[in-house]
Protein backbone atom coordinates (compact mmCIF):
# COMPACT_ATOMS: atom_id res chain seq x y z
CA UNK A 1 0.00 0.00 0.00
CA UNK A 2 2.65 2.52 1.02
CA UNK A 3 4.76 1.41 -1.94
CA UNK A 4 1.95 2.35 -4.32
CA UNK A 5 1.66 5.80 -2.74
CA UNK A 6 5.41 6.42 -3.04
CA UNK A 7 5.47 5.09 -6.60
CA UNK A 8 2.59 7.37 -7.66
CA UNK A 9 4.24 10.29 -5.85
CA UNK A 10 7.50 9.60 -7.68
CA UNK A 11 5.75 9.36 -11.05
CA UNK A 12 3.92 12.61 -10.39
CA UNK A 13 7.02 14.64 -9.50
CA UNK A 14 8.82 13.07 -12.47
CA UNK A 15 5.97 14.34 -14.70
CA UNK A 16 5.39 10.81 -15.97
CA UNK A 17 2.25 10.97 -18.07
CA UNK A 18 1.86 7.19 -17.90
CA UNK A 19 0.62 7.78 -14.32
CA UNK A 20 -2.59 9.22 -15.77
CA UNK A 21 -2.93 6.59 -18.50
CA UNK A 22 -2.60 3.68 -16.09
CA UNK A 23 -6.05 2.48 -14.90
CA UNK A 24 -4.45 1.33 -11.63
CA UNK A 25 -3.81 4.99 -10.82
CA UNK A 26 -7.56 5.53 -10.47
CA UNK A 27 -8.53 2.39 -8.57
CA UNK A 28 -9.23 1.55 -4.94
CA UNK A 29 -6.98 3.64 -2.71
CA UNK A 30 -5.96 6.25 -5.29
CA UNK A 31 -8.34 8.87 -3.94
CA UNK A 32 -6.87 8.36 -0.47
CA UNK A 33 -3.34 8.63 -1.86
CA UNK A 34 -4.30 11.89 -3.55
CA UNK A 35 -5.79 13.11 -0.25
CA UNK A 36 -2.61 12.21 1.63
CA UNK A 37 -0.57 14.17 -0.92
CA UNK A 38 -2.91 17.17 -0.56
CA UNK A 39 -2.77 17.10 3.25
CA UNK A 40 1.01 16.72 3.26
CA UNK A 41 1.23 19.53 0.71
CA UNK A 42 -0.86 21.71 3.04
CA UNK A 43 1.52 20.98 5.92
CA UNK A 44 4.51 21.78 3.70
CA UNK A 45 2.83 25.05 2.75
CA UNK A 46 2.27 25.77 6.44
CA UNK A 47 5.97 25.25 7.12
CA UNK A 48 6.88 27.57 4.22
CA UNK A 49 4.41 30.24 5.34
CA UNK A 50 5.50 30.17 8.96
CA UNK A 51 9.18 30.31 7.92
CA UNK A 52 8.35 33.30 5.73
CA UNK A 53 6.61 35.04 8.62
CA UNK A 54 9.51 34.31 10.95
CA UNK A 55 11.95 35.63 8.34
CA UNK A 56 9.91 38.81 7.79
CA UNK A 57 9.74 39.42 11.53
CA UNK A 58 13.48 38.98 11.94
CA UNK A 59 14.61 40.98 8.91
CA UNK A 60 12.05 43.77 8.68
CA UNK A 61 10.60 43.87 12.17
CA UNK A 62 7.10 43.15 10.91
CA UNK A 63 5.19 41.71 13.82
CA UNK A 64 1.56 42.00 12.72
CA UNK A 65 1.72 38.89 10.52
CA UNK A 66 0.07 35.83 12.02
CA UNK A 67 0.94 32.16 11.88
CA UNK A 68 -1.60 29.78 10.44
CA UNK A 69 -2.69 26.93 12.68
CA UNK A 70 -2.23 23.29 11.77
CA UNK A 71 -5.97 22.64 11.61
CA UNK A 72 -6.53 25.68 9.43
CA UNK A 73 -3.83 24.46 7.03
CA UNK A 74 -5.51 21.05 6.82
CA UNK A 75 -8.94 22.57 6.25
CA UNK A 76 -7.75 25.05 3.64
CA UNK A 77 -5.74 22.42 1.74
CA UNK A 78 -8.73 20.06 1.56
CA UNK A 79 -11.10 22.89 0.64
CA UNK A 80 -8.66 24.13 -2.00
CA UNK A 81 -8.43 20.61 -3.42
CA UNK A 82 -12.21 20.40 -3.75
CA UNK A 83 -12.57 23.88 -5.23
CA UNK A 84 -9.73 23.47 -7.72
CA UNK A 85 -10.99 20.03 -8.76
CA UNK A 86 -14.52 21.36 -9.18
CA UNK A 87 -13.35 24.26 -11.34
CA UNK A 88 -11.16 22.01 -13.49
CA UNK A 89 -14.08 19.61 -13.86
CA UNK A 90 -16.52 22.35 -14.86
CA UNK A 91 -14.12 24.17 -17.19
CA UNK A 92 -12.34 21.15 -18.66
CA UNK A 93 -15.08 18.54 -18.79
CA UNK A 94 -18.26 20.54 -19.15
CA UNK A 95 -17.25 23.74 -20.99
CA UNK A 96 -14.25 22.88 -23.18
CA UNK A 97 -14.52 19.14 -23.73
CA UNK A 98 -13.00 18.03 -27.02
CA UNK A 99 -14.68 14.67 -27.21
CA UNK A 100 -17.48 12.65 -25.72
CA UNK A 101 -15.23 10.83 -23.26
CA UNK A 102 -16.94 10.49 -19.90
CA UNK A 103 -14.69 11.68 -17.08
CA UNK A 104 -15.94 11.38 -13.55
CA UNK A 105 -15.24 13.88 -10.79
CA UNK A 106 -13.26 11.31 -8.78
CA UNK A 107 -10.70 11.10 -11.60
CA UNK A 108 -10.27 14.87 -11.55
CA UNK A 109 -9.85 14.79 -7.75
CA UNK A 110 -7.12 12.17 -8.12
CA UNK A 111 -5.33 14.14 -10.86
CA UNK A 112 -5.40 17.34 -8.80
CA UNK A 113 -4.17 15.45 -5.75
CA UNK A 114 -1.29 13.79 -7.59
CA UNK A 115 -0.53 17.06 -9.35
CA UNK A 116 0.28 18.67 -6.01
CA UNK A 117 3.07 16.19 -5.23
CA UNK A 118 5.85 18.69 -6.10
CA UNK A 119 4.53 20.97 -3.35
CA UNK A 120 6.03 18.61 -0.79
CA UNK A 121 9.42 20.10 -1.59
CA UNK A 122 8.26 23.18 0.34
CA UNK A 123 9.47 21.39 3.45
CA UNK A 124 12.94 22.55 2.33
CA UNK A 125 12.06 26.19 2.95
CA UNK A 126 13.75 26.08 6.34
CA UNK A 127 16.59 28.09 4.80
CA UNK A 128 15.46 31.71 4.29
CA UNK A 129 17.56 32.08 1.12
CA UNK A 130 15.68 29.22 -0.52
CA UNK A 131 12.18 30.27 0.50
CA UNK A 132 11.10 32.27 -2.55
CA UNK A 133 12.88 30.13 -5.19
CA UNK A 134 11.39 26.92 -3.76
CA UNK A 135 7.88 28.36 -3.65
CA UNK A 136 8.10 29.65 -7.24
CA UNK A 137 9.64 26.44 -8.58
CA UNK A 138 7.15 24.16 -6.82
CA UNK A 139 4.18 26.24 -7.96
CA UNK A 140 5.32 26.12 -11.59
CA UNK A 141 5.99 22.40 -11.17
CA UNK A 142 2.47 21.90 -9.81
CA UNK A 143 1.02 23.78 -12.80
CA UNK A 144 3.03 21.58 -15.18
CA UNK A 145 1.96 18.41 -13.39
CA UNK A 146 -1.69 19.43 -13.32
CA UNK A 147 -1.64 20.47 -16.97
CA UNK A 148 -0.17 17.14 -18.00
CA UNK A 149 -2.70 15.21 -15.90
CA UNK A 150 -5.64 17.23 -17.23
CA UNK A 151 -4.45 16.71 -20.80
CA UNK A 152 -4.20 12.95 -20.29
CA UNK A 153 -7.53 12.31 -18.56
CA UNK A 154 -9.52 14.69 -20.76
CA UNK A 155 -7.76 13.60 -23.98
CA UNK A 156 -6.95 17.16 -25.00
CA UNK A 157 -4.88 17.46 -28.15
CA UNK A 158 -3.13 20.62 -27.02
CA UNK A 159 -0.85 21.22 -24.06
CA UNK A 160 -1.89 24.87 -24.23
CA UNK A 161 -5.55 24.01 -23.74
CA UNK A 162 -4.89 21.89 -20.66
CA UNK A 163 -2.58 24.59 -19.27
CA UNK A 164 -5.31 27.16 -19.96
CA UNK A 165 -7.87 25.11 -18.01
CA UNK A 166 -5.49 24.88 -15.04
CA UNK A 167 -4.55 28.58 -15.12
CA UNK A 168 -8.15 29.73 -15.58
CA UNK A 169 -9.19 27.61 -12.61
CA UNK A 170 -6.31 29.05 -10.57
CA UNK A 171 -7.24 32.64 -11.49
CA UNK A 172 -10.85 32.05 -10.47
CA UNK A 173 -9.62 30.71 -7.13
CA UNK A 174 -7.46 33.83 -6.71
CA UNK A 175 -10.47 36.06 -7.45
CA UNK A 176 -12.63 34.19 -4.94
CA UNK A 177 -9.88 34.32 -2.31
CA UNK A 178 -9.28 38.03 -2.92
CA UNK A 179 -12.98 38.69 -2.62
CA UNK A 180 -13.32 36.76 0.64
CA UNK A 181 -10.15 38.10 2.26
CA UNK A 182 -10.58 41.64 0.98
CA UNK A 183 -14.19 41.91 2.13
CA UNK A 184 -15.59 42.16 -1.38
CA UNK A 185 -14.68 44.22 -4.38
CA UNK A 186 -15.24 47.91 -3.93
CA UNK A 187 -14.99 49.62 -7.28
CA UNK A 188 -16.42 52.91 -6.03
CA UNK A 189 -13.95 55.78 -5.92
CA UNK A 190 -13.16 57.03 -2.46
CA UNK A 191 -12.83 60.71 -1.86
Amino acid sequence: MFDDLLYNFYRSIKLDKSLYKDPKSFENLSLYYAGIIIITNGIAGLVAQNNFIKDMSAVYGIDNLYNTSFLMALFSSLLGWLVWSTLIYIIGVKLFSENKKIVNFKSVLIVVGYGHAPGLFRFFTILPELLLPIIIITELWIFASLSMGVKEILNFKSNLKSFGVVILSFLIILLIFSYLVGGGFNFAATS
